[in-house]
């Protein structure tokens, strides 16, 4: 299996074991938010080091950039991510 499908995130968070298993199995997946492509399910032995390295460290900057201040509401913050 080695098929790419694109799928929206209500779809993935409500099928997400399923599409995990399509995954260890070689499947590819673009997940999608309104429509448009904000992330990707792939099988971990395709992610390179490299690149997980460099989100590290732009996370890093970002939170020393612009710390959170104030109570952070996690329940908007779950709402805002659903379709």
């Amino acid at each position: 299996m080695s098929h790419h499908e694109i799928i929206g995130a209500h779809d993935a968070k409500t099928h997400l074991s399923g599409f995990l298993r399509k995954v260890q199995a070689g499947g590819r997946f673009t997940i999608t938010q309104r429509g448009r492509p904000v992330a990707a399910l792939v099988p971990l032995e395709e992610d390179d080091a490299p690149r997980r390295v460099q989100a590290a460290r732009n996370l890093r900057h970002l939170m020393a950039e612009a710390p959170a201040r104030g109570a952070v509401d996690i329940k908007a913050l779950v709402e805002s991510g659903r379709d």
